[in-house]
């Protein structure tokens, strides 16, 4: 252990060398060290590791900002206070992900936050207040020429954001609701529409969501969602089931009504999920049933998604 500490403190003096070639090459090291030997992140991490990586974002070379991202996303895997604790370092995440010309870059730079978010609650008020980082990853998605592995980093992140209960207003006020559901409405690529789907039930969990959603047309888009004739995934089914079910609880009597008269329409979907459905999702299906036909059900408890946490960065070095 002491060698592999010795390594990384020499590797890390590096960072600061006037010769670009030195910086580049411990970078390289310290981001192959910190993908294949876990010990070693905590110790690159103590080295000092953090405010040097998070300033190399800010750098012009793309190379050198995808090493210093990758290494950020493997040291967020078990030294998250370190990086939590070094000032300006969300600021240097949220300036990569506004100007990186490098989709690698990007996809890290989010897959950090989701690796962030989703393991320590008490980091998701504090993301949460930078609207800037919102603002860049609600671009993300709703950008039309971004590849599919951003957007679905993206949504991973909005998804972390949104499980802390005040931020959903936030992103509500910020346009995530009609982002989202056009995102649903135009992008079928695999995975997207799961993640997408995911996102907006959380955020449908607040009293905001209401108004928002009856703008972007997303209850009738939901609701297609249920149909059989549209083929979707249960996943799919299940999140739009949770997104309408939250919707009726925290929507107000404008939501619950807009559920009821759109749940009234896909019945027989709603009833094959309680069938047919994952556990949880029997669960919701049955949940939202009652709301349908009889007007009633548990308010008082906003239901939760399926969400797919196995991505290939949560528990993954790059």
């Amino acid at each position: 252990m002491e060698v592999k500490r010795r390594t990384a403190r020499n590797l890390v003096s590096k960072l600061s060398s006037v010769s670009e070639q030195t910086r580049t090459d411990a970078l390289c090291e310290l981001r192959l060290i910190s993908k294949h030997d876990p010990d070693s992140r905590p110790l690159i991490a103590d080295a000092g590791a953090v405010p040097y990586l998070s300033e190399t974002l800010y750098g012009s070379s793309p190379t050198i900002q995808e090493n210093a991202a990758a290494t950020l996303l493997n040291l967020s895997i078990s030294s998250r206070a370190s990086l939590m604790s070094t000032r300006g370092f969300l600021d240097a995440l949220s300036h990569a992900l506004s100007n990186s010309p490098s989709p690698s870059v990007v996809q890290s730079c989010a897959a950090t936050l989701y690796s962030l978010l989703i393991a320590e609650d008490t980091y998701r008020p504090i993301i949460g207040s930078k609207r800037d980082i919102l603002y860049t990853l609600l671009s993300i998605i709703t950008d039309n020429n971004a590849p599919p592995r951003s957007i679905k980093d993206a949504l991973k992140a909005l998804f972390g954001v949104a499980l802390y209960q005040l931020n959903r207003a936030s992103l509500v006020g910020l346009g995530a609701v009609p982002a989202l559901v056009s995102l649903i409405v135009r992008d079928a690529r695999t995975g997207i529409v799961e993640d997408a789907t995911a996102v907006l039930a959380q955020i449908a969990g607040c009293e905001e969501s209401e108004e928002a959603m009856r703008k972007a047309g997303g209850v009738r888009v939901l609701g297609d969602l249920l149909d059989d004739g549209t083929g979707a995934s249960e996943r799919i089914r299940e999140n739009a089931v949770a997104a309408l079910l939250n919707l009726a609880r925290c929507g107000g009597e404008k939501g619950r009504k807009e559920v009821k008269e759109m749940g009234a329409k896909v019945i027989e979907g709603i009833t094959d999920l309680t069938k047919n459905g994952s556990t949880k999702g029997k669960a919701k299906a049955a949940e939202l049933l009652k709301i349908v036909v009889d007007g009633y059900g548990n308010q008082s408890e906003v239901r939760d998604f399926r969400f797919n946490t196995s991505s290939d960065f949560m528990n993954h070095s790059i």
